[in-house]
């Protein structure tokens, strides 16, 4: 079971990571900064006595994206699941090189045009797609024709959902398109994720309000090797189960304008 899994480098990636092997996938980790990739891979190998591939690529750079995805159809003959796990969250509004709001390009855009680059690999090996979402997509007021929030009021919070938002609608476009998709919330996470904002500072911080790294990654794995990772395509999970969600998330008319607006952006 050949696995590609973006985020590898730190937080709920790197717990996904060991778990997977563990599970005897072949796995493919993804993540921007070499050093903590080495250290994953150096964690699976030692838990499992096999060396995972690693791919380094920022995807704040869409040509990292290209190039990554050229790898590895050159080196993989099928890619079994795909786990769209990358992410950031600022309040900084930021521009990439590319053009694009920073949160946009990295959380939606890039994976975007990584799956899209593999389509047909994942459609010739039947593969999953598990795409990290999160609860603040119920937040979001996606508008395809503006994804950067050039013309509307823009805020970390509200950019951060609108992201949020894309990856359910991408879910929802790549079931219609036949793969077995289908992301999820995986809980407040303590990963040091948005750990500059204080929101999660306060969710950190109180006794309860959130759960260690290893909490999400199993719901992430859940959807990796169950049969509702294939059984509820372009739906949304929430502690494993398929939740119930605005219209604003499953809308196909809105996905397809995502996916159109995403096509021009991404330059495919």
């Amino acid at each position: 079971m050949i696995t590609v899994l973006t985020g590898a480098s730190a937080g709920i990636g790197a717990a996904v990571a060991l778990e997977l092997a563990k599970r005897e996938h072949q796995l493919v980790l993804v993540g921007r900064t070499p050093a903590r990739l080495a250290a994953v891979a150096d964690q699976v190998a030692a838990a499992t006595g096999t060396a995972p591939g690693t791919f380094q690529a920022d995807f704040a750079v869409l040509d990292d994206v290209r190039r990554l995805a050229d790898e590895l159809l050159a080196r993989y003959e099928r890619i079994d699941v795909l786990v769209n796990n990358a992410g950031v969250m600022t309040t900084r509004r930021e521009r990439t090189a590319d053009g694009h709001e920073l949160m946009m390009q990295v959380n939606h855009l890039a994976p975007f045009l990584l799956t899209n680059l593999l389509f047909d690999r994942l459609k010739e090996s039947s593969a999953r797609v598990v795409t990290t979402s999160s609860r603040a997509a119920r937040t979001g007021r996606l508008d395809p024709a503006d994804l950067s929030r050039d013309r509307r009021r823009w805020s970390g919070w509200l950019q951060y959902g609108d992201t949020k938002q894309a990856n359910a609608l991408f879910t929802v476009a790549l079931a219609d398109r036949g793969l077995a998709a289908t992301c999820l919330h995986p809980g407040v996470l303590n990963t040091g994720f948005a750990a500059g904002t204080f929101f999660m500072k306060f969710l950190t911080v109180v006794p309860g309000m959130s759960e260690p790294p290893e909490a999400g990654a199993d719901r992430i794995v859940h959807l990796v090797t169950h049969a509702d990772g294939v059984g509820h395509p372009g739906r949304f999970f929430v502690k494993n189960v398929p939740a119930t969600v605005p219209r604003t998330m499953t809308d196909p008319r809105l996905a397809e304008a995502l996916w159109s607006a995403s096509q021009t952006a991404c330059s495919l």
